[in-house]
């Protein structure tokens, strides 16, 4: 069994791989319905009576994949901790054990929080890929905390025409520490990137618009962005949430999501925008999935000529996580990485 600390994920996983591991799985949904099994993840809140602390949440994400040989287990812990910044702590921790199902043994342990960034990046990076207009300059990221780097990363992976990136978040401190990280951490985007106070002179325009916040109100209107602007929305993963206008979303001419069943329970834009009177939008005018926008069953609607808004919201799923820790997993036996542990 191999132990793998964030380190050697972060240093063996990259976002490329990742992206193309999980078209491949949803290409594999596609063609076998059943050799992914991803139950909903069960959901605990934490602290919810507790006035000291704020309230979190732990979540346990299994899946299984076969791959037409073989079987295995994926298992994410999670614990969200919010009051975490105000500590210099991570607000997300995880783990993620991978086994075969075959024997039972555990290939790997592995830290599932860079794991986590990445899938979720990468699913953002596929709808891009698929769904923003093909002329693309320039991206806004709304919200800069962790999520917000691999999700830019994802963004110039499949658009490296992009040059100019708008940054906006809640206190200017953190858009400007966001600015500094990139800049040093992903040298190979030599792009331009911008801090705003109003966050409406940052979406204006930007032809991609990464969200990824705690906002439990939609943060900009229709009439502040661009009408062919592709927005992917990663935060609000909570029916309470929301980060996504009611009219962005009744106007946006194609709303994707990642997962069908997560989506109903878990993306607070969407179903606060089907529960409200003044919203014309409802589950009906959902457009489809990630798997059949890229397997081509959406390709009509996707088509890059047409025109108006664009919306994929992700609320993320365990097959996603245990495709990426499976390509991890499977990596690091070929190759011995990190620590190996008899067990």
């Amino acid at each position: 069994m191999q132990l793998l600390n964030q380190a050697v994920v972060t240093e063996h996983l990259s976002m490329q791989a990742a992206i193309g591991v999980i078209e491949a799985l949803l290409h594999q949904q596609a063609a076998h319905p059943d050799w992914i099994k991803a139950p909903e993840r069960l959901v605990i809140e934490t602290f919810s009576e507790d006035d000291a602390r704020s309230s979190g949440s732990h979540l346990s994400m299994p899946a299984t994949i076969y791959d037409g040989k073989n079987e295995y287990t994926a298992v994410k812990l999670v614990t969200i901790c919010p009051d975490n910044p105000s500590r210099n702590l991570p607000t997300t921790t995880a783990i993620i054990t991978v086994s075969n199902n075959d024997n039972g043994e555990i290939l790997a342990i592995m830290d599932g929080v860079y794991i986590t960034q990445v899938r979720t990046a990468a699913l953002s990076g596929i709808a891009t890929k698929y769904m923003a207009s093909p002329d693309c300059q320039s991206v806004a990221v709304v919200g800069c905390g962790g999520m917000a780097y691999e999700q830019l990363h994802a963004v110039l992976t499949v658009r490296p025409e992009i040059k100019t990136v708008y940054l906006w978040n809640r206190s200017r401190e953190g858009a400007e520490t966001f600015k500094a990280k990139f800049t040093r951490d992903y040298p190979q985007w030599d792009v331009t990137l911008t801090v705003f106070e109003d966050i409406n002179d940052a979406v204006r325009d930007a032809d991609v618009i990464n969200v990824a916040t705690r906002a439990t109100e939609g943060l900009f209107d229709l009439s502040h962005i661009k009408s062919d602007v592709h927005i992917n929305a990663v935060g609000a993963y909570q029916p309470s949430m929301k980060e996504i206008s009611n009219d962005v979303i009744a106007s946006s001419r194609m709303v994707i999501v990642d997962d069908w069943a997560g989506s109903r329970h878990e993306a607070g834009d969407l179903i606060q925008a089907h529960n409200s009177a003044d919203c014309t939008w409802t589950w009906d005018d959902l457009s489809g999935d990630l798997q059949a926008l890229v397997t081509g069953a959406l390709q009509e609607k996707a088509a890059k000529s047409d025109y108006g808004v664009t919306l994929f919201k992700s609320v993320g799923a365990a097959s996603f996580d245990a495709a990426v820790a499976l390509y991890v997993a499977q990596q690091a036996e070929q190759k011995n990485l990190g620590s190996s542990v008899a067990w």
